[in-house]
């Protein structure tokens, strides 16, 4: 009887320990930023769990870099951040993957001069103090700017700020200029003139977005959930394309929304309507996952590589950039998953 009971007890350990590993193969972590997008509703309704059938630890993080950092002490699986971390992450080998342009960044980061500091057009720039968070994606688009325009960073004075200090700055009259996000944007344009946008600069050639990544050992066990994933991400997106009045400021979506990010229900449409949040067609195409190393989103990782090694940031570039970009999970969920 010993014999048997201690059989059985062994069976029920199995059986137990069999549980628990397949309740811990269905769990995963997924990093949020505060950004304002359509897909912070599905997080609300919980769609993504009722698609995929797993566990989701919603993680919130302040900047790109921080949740870079997380992916790499794997404490995160999946994780939205800025073009610029995901480029400093995969340039130093962080074995992630993009896999969603959650936004083309497009006019919802702009360079503002304030009213009175007497810059009308961009050389007038020259001597002036502006305000950028150093090694952001603004701060790539500031260099890229003034090189457009045949001005020499050395001839203007940047100045090293994040969002609120630049705003702070702003009122003070500290600066002259500031290339930034919401909602610091919002608060200097009320006083300031939009001089050019990141969306004006994506159109030479040198974008910059928010993308999902995925740690490569997580993508490469969960397929099937990286598809779901990305089929109700696409889903979210598209209602925000097909009816933008349904995330109006009296919205229950604009509601949802900064309940996750904070702020207030009356600004979300406004800063909605200042990105892009692209079709899962054009995902799919050479403008963004397709392509290899041609493609959009390759050579816009390789361009702000070059930026961040330019600001030693990081020591050294990819061969190709096509190789951590994967159009394979958007092919998957067009086809239905």
């Amino acid at each position: 009887m010993r014999k048997v009971f201690a059989l059985a007890s062994a069976c029920v350990f199995a059986l137990v320990a069999s549980v628990s590993v397949a309740v811990a193969e269905k769990e995963v972590t997924i990093g949020y930023q505060l950004v304002y997008n359509p897909w912070k509703v599905a997080i609300a309704d919980k769609k993504f769990e009722a698609a995929t059938g797993y566990k989701i630890n919603w993680k919130k993080f302040n900047s790109g870099a921080k949740v870079i950092s997380a992916m790499a002490s794997g404490d995160v699986h999946i994780a939205l951040a800025g073009s610029s971390p995901i480029a400093a992450g995969v340039s130093r080998g962080l074995p992630i993957t993009l896999f969603w342009i959650t936004e083309n960044i497009n006019d919802a980061e702009a360079m503002v001069v304030r009213n009175g500091s007497g810059v009308k057009e961009p050389k007038d720039l020259k001597g002036k103090r502006i305000g950028v968070p150093f090694v952001s994606t603004t701060h790539f688009h500031t260099l890229f700017a003034l090189e457009q325009w045949g001005i020499d960073s050395k001839e203007v004075k940047l100045l090293n700020m994040q969002p609120n200090a630049i705003a702070a700055a702003w009122e003070r009259g500290d600066i002259d200029a500031a290339f930034v996000w919401d909602p610091a944007l919002g608060r200097i344009k009320k006083s300031g003139k939009v001089l050019v946008t990141s969306g004006d600069l994506a159109k030479k050639g040198k974008a910059t977005f928010d993308g999902m990544v995925v740690h490569n050992d997580f993508a490469k066990d969960h397929k099937a959930f990286m598809c779901q994933f990305v089929k109700t991400i696409a889903a979210a997106d598209s209602a925000y394309r097909d009816n933008p009045a349904d995330f109006g400021p009296d919205s229950d979506n604009a509601k949802k929304i900064v309940k996750l990010v904070g702020g207030k229900p009356e600004d979300v449409p406004g800063v909605l309507a200042l990105y892009e949040f692209p079709t899962l067609e054009s995902q799919l195409s050479s403008a963004w996952l397709g392509g290899g190393k041609d493609g959009g989103a390759a050579k816009a990782l390789f361009f702000t590589s070059e930026f961040l090694k330019s600001q030693k940031k990081v020591d050294k570039l990819l061969p190709d950039y096509g190789a951590v970009v994967t159009d394979a999970y958007a092919k998957a969920a067009k086809a239905g998953c």
